[in-house]
């Protein structure tokens, strides 16, 4: 992982939450950092490049506006994990992929725009891979916010 500057720890500080809703958001969290707009987009450029970030955007609860989202699972034989894998990130409605030390070994998120998205992404995947998925909906929602230190 690339050494990270004083100005990229303070970025990624201050931007774990309360992101400006504006017309400029992004110039106007430069101001609070005390830079100017292009060498913010282009710090964070830069973080996602070197996979310091795997992804920047905003967190929505879906469901407010209509969509839904899913934790599924499947069991993908390891002689055709790296295809499963493509397979499944191959949809647009994957949020998040990640392999788990479980017979249950790739759990991904979906997010589709409407409720009956979740049912059609599953039998694309079930279609393409050849293999069962296991949705696990939300049962109860927990708040938990967590804003992490960048380390030296």
């Amino acid at each position: 992982m690339p050494e990270l500057s004083d100005l990229d720890r303070k970025i990624l500080a201050q931007l774990q939450g309360d992101f400006p809703i504006c017309e400029r958001p992004y110039a106007e969290a430069a101001a609070q950092l005390g830079i100017e707009e292009a060498e913010l987009l282009a710090r964070l450029q830069a973080l996602l490049a070197d996979k310091v970030l795997t992804r920047f955007g905003p967190m929505f609860q879906i469901e407010e506006m209509g969509g839904a989202f899913v934790l599924a699972a499947l069991a993908a034989p390891e002689a055709r994990y790296d295809e499963v894998t493509a397979l499944v990130n191959a949809l647009p409605e994957v949020a998040h992929n990640y392999r788990r030390e479980h017979e249950l070994n790739m759990w991904f998120v979906l997010a589709t725009e409407t409720k009956e998205g979740i049912a059609e992404a599953i039998a694309r995947i079930e279609r393409d891979t050849g293999l069962p998925v296991y949705a696990f909906p939300k049962e109860r929602e927990f708040f938990v916010e967590m804003k992490l230190e960048a380390r030296r």
